[in-house]
């Protein structure tokens, strides 16, 4: 087919009543389209033989309750094998359609505001992006993870081709990059709300933003290159089958072709807002607009709208009404322009304006390089001389001007706002002048909020200091093989060790991969060479002391603690009995009582800087069924919790975070413990999380054996949302962990969360983790590693 220098229209489609928000690619029928409008409904286009080229409504789909802002089509399934269809909506959800049904398949509830972009990935992952400032990953149904971080409204949201990689573009003015449900980079640049993203590559993708700017980036942070053409917001981008060229649609009233990094092409089009657009496979455009009508332009010849089509659009646009306090046109001073004759002179270049006098009239003409003339596309109304950045609306500054959506039809308004303002006040003047309910307040201020919240960029919290110089301090988990080297150095005597003590030695048999102790019979070994790793169905705990260093050490550092934390000889004492009643080895000992287990409390609050033995204590406690009742209960559990967290914070001490870490595995030795766990995940694995940066091996090996503990409370329930979790936090430490034994078990622990669990294998796949493991297939020492990785890669296949 021949094609022409440049894109003409194809066809109109009054389809909607009301503005056309977001349009899709379909994957079938050929050729088709999605489109959704703020009349509430959704609809499939398909392209008919007729002379007109045009387009014929296969389907129309309904079940938001208001607008609907946006649409996406997730790729085919077994389950669904012509894809779906996602729409996002001012009534927070977002509804998922087949093409042969009217009603949803399902609905997607979570978001707390309006919901208004939609990407899908790889797996049916699917991605969304809301006025609540959050972002959320959806798959099968569920909500897997939620993406906190933003400060407004999250605008646009794109999934990236590599696994695991996605965007959120915020009317924060930043973009960030997250994997597996971590903010990992954070972009800035634009100076205003960033409203569209595309990718590029794998490594490159483009933003637009209200700034007016196209920004060029590279996923590791770098903005090569910005282009400027558009003179109002920029709603939308979509990038062309060759990765370079790409189309732009905003609130100027254009749809902006770009190649080569040049605007070559602008066309104007009878409506304000062009809202959004949509490069279907044959290389046409589609377009929607506030005028409801979706436009699909194109550069083959024998597809281009007849003459009497292509006049009757050319009309439309010469009647449009121009307001210049838009922006759109720039600054216009009547007393300057030139008459009729200056359109004798062509332009230079395609989209050029140029403003003439008429009479009384001003009246604005756009070159189009393809005709080579000059086109009327609208009568300029009023003037204006604004000099500054802000929008000029109704002859005044503002630093905003929102097109606001409110729920009793009727076109857009606008709504200008100056950050030194009121925003509830703001919204209670609008309301009145557009004569509109009361009852809108709370969610036009709202948006106001949401949308004007400056950037909050503060520096890294710094990083603790070394813990073991100085007097009394100690290596956790360092082996002592050497005496010399665990020797105290101010006594000479034995160095107390957290968690050291003699290795247990394999009997014959299978060992026990985690403690190396004989824990499989000769069955399992029968069976070694299939899975003896996965699933784990049992916690994995710390076990290994030496009680008698653990109570010296406690007695020198009570010498010298602040008087009042200092313990009588009489707690010292109970400590003891304590200690002595729930070691293993002296089980025949009374039971703790009370008493001691509410002073081991109380000595665990003892200064940062000595309590570590104390921990030391009460992570070997709460194995005992008495201790963990008591500690973990409804009542004392938050507490308990909440103390171990303070301790885990980054900028603690290491000591104290390997510690708190273990005494939390312990903890899964107990109903309560693992009720008060299991209800407190999601805090507790966000702060272990933020551990595995700390270059510490014993803390690594702690944070995986959490890690692990969760996935095998988990392992047999059906609640996708902590398994999403387990998964994200795995993921994220095995990207810094060198230590094998926590590579070890973090393996362990994901193979544990996708055993049997389909959807838990679709969502390890689409976060990358087969790609992440799949070097550990190859560790030779120790061998365990490569077996389990094997295991986990052939159980997500």
């Amino acid at each position: 087919m021949a094609s022409s220098s440049s894109y003409k229209l194809r066809c109109s489609i009054p389809g909607h009543e009301m503005d056309v928000r977001g349009l899709a690619s379909a994957v079938f029928p050929e050729g088709a389209f999605v489109s959704v409008s703020r009349d509430r409904t959704g609809r499939v286009w398909v392209p008919n033989s007729s002379p007109d080229n045009g387009f014929t409504e296969m389907h129309s789909i309904s079940g938001h309750t208001n607008f609907v802002s946006c649409v996406c089509v997730i790729a085919p399934s077994e389950t669904y094998p012509r894809g779906l269809i996602a729409s996002g909506g001012n009534d927070n959800n977002i509804c998922v359609f087949t093409l042969d049904q009217a009603q949803p398949v399902f609905t997607l509830t979570g978001h707390k505001n309006t919901v208004c972009t939609l990407s899908s990935g790889k797996f049916g992952t699917l991605l969304s992006g809301s006025w609540d400032t959050t972002a959320k990953v959806w798959l099968n149904e569920k909500c897997m993870m939620t993406l906190q971080g933003h400060t407004a409204a999250v605008w646009a949201v794109v999934i990236l081709p590599e696994q695991g990689l996605m965007l959120s573009g915020s009317a924060d003015k930043t973009i960030k990059l997250w994997k597996a449900g971590r903010c990992e980079k954070t972009y800035t640049g634009h100076e205003d709300c960033v409203r569209g993203l595309a990718v590029i590559s794998d490594t490159e993708f483009f933003s637009c933003s209200n700034d007016a700017s196209i920004r060029r980036w590279l996923v590791t942070g770098e903005c090569v290159q910005v282009y400027y053409s558009h003179t109002n917001y920029i709603y939308s981008i979509s990038v062309f089958p060759n990765c370079q060229d790409f189309v732009t649609t905003g609130e100027d009233r254009t749809v902006r072709i770009w190649r080569q990094g040049e605007c070559s092409q602008t066309i104007r089009l009878p409506a304000q807002s062009v809202w959004c657009c949509c490069i279907l496979p044959n290389g046409d455009i589609a377009i929607g607009a506030s005028d409801g009508i979706i436009r699909v332009f194109t550069e083959v010849v024998d597809r281009i709208a007849s003459a009497e089509d292509l006049q009757a659009f050319e009309d439309e646009l010469s009647k449009t009404i121009i307001d210049p306090k838009t922006g759109d046109l720039g600054d216009i001073k009547i007393e300057d322009l030139s008459g009729r004759e200056h359109l004798e002179e062509p332009g230079n270049r395609d989209g050029q304006t140029r403003l003439i006098k008429e009479g009384d009239k001003v009246e604005a003409y756009q070159w189009s390089v393809s005709d080579a003339r000059w086109m009327k596309i609208g009568d300029v109304v009023g003037g204006s001389n604004a000099t500054s950045k802000s929008v000029m609306y109704e002859g005044k500054e503002y630093d905003f001007v929102f097109t606001i959506d409110v729920n009793e039809g009727g076109p857009s308004m606008k709504l200008p706002y100056n950050v030194a303002e009121d925003p509830w006040l703001t919204a209670h003047n609008f309301l009145q002048k557009n004569d509109l309910s009361p009852s809108f307040l709370d969610q036009v201020a709202n948006f106001i909020i949401e949308n004007t919240k400056g950037q909050v960029v503060g520096p890294n919290p710094p990083a603790g200091g070394d813990p073991f110089t100085g007097g009394a301090r100690y290596i956790p988990g360092a082996s002592d093989e050497r005496s010399a080297f665990g020797a105290d150095p101010f006594t000479g005597s034995g160095r107390y060790i957290p968690g050291s003590g003699p290795s247990p030695i394999a009997s014959s048999g299978v060992a026990d991969p985690f403690t190396g102790g004989s824990a499989y019979s000769s069955a399992a070994l029968r069976q070694a060479s299939t899975n003896i790793y996965f699933p784990k169905t049992d916690g994995v705990t710390f076990e290994q002391a030496n009680s008698a260093q653990i109570i010296a050490k406690i007695k020198e550092l009570n010498g010298s603690a602040p008087q009042e934390y200092k313990l009588s000889q009489e707690a010292l004492e109970s400590l003891v009995r304590l200690l002595g009643s729930i070691s293993e080895a002296n089980s025949s000992e009374a039971p703790p009582t009370i008493q001691e287990i509410n002073l081991l409390w109380k000595a665990s609050h003892w200064p940062e800087d000595i309590v570590f033995p104390v921990l030391d204590i009460m992570r070997l406690a709460v194995r005992h069924p008495m201790v963990n009742e008591t500690l973990c209960g409804e009542a004392e559990g938050v507490q308990l919790c909440n103390h171990l967290l303070s301790l885990m914070s980054p900028e603690g001490r290491p000591a104290n975070q390997m510690l708190a870490l273990r005494t939390l595995c312990n903890c899964f030795m107990g109903r309560q413990g693992r009720a008060l766990l299991l209800a407190q995940r999601e805090t507790v694995l966000s702060r272990a999380a933020d551990l595995a940066g700390i270059c510490n091996k014993n803390i690594h090996i702690a944070l995986a054996t959490l890690v692990l503990n969760y996935a095998s409370c988990l392992h047999s329930q059906p609640d996708l949302e902590a398994k999403a979790q387990c998964l994200s936090v795995a993921s994220r430490a095995l990207e810094t962990v060198q230590d094998k034994e926590a590579v070890f078990r973090l393996l362990v622990a994901l193979g544990t969360i996708v055993s049997s669990d389909q959807s838990a294998r679709e969502l390890a796949r689409s976060l990358g983790v087969n790609s992440q493991i799949s070097k550990y297939s190859s560790v030779s020492d120790p061998s365990k590693v490569a077996e389990c990785c094997k295991l986990v890669l052939k159980e997500m296949q």
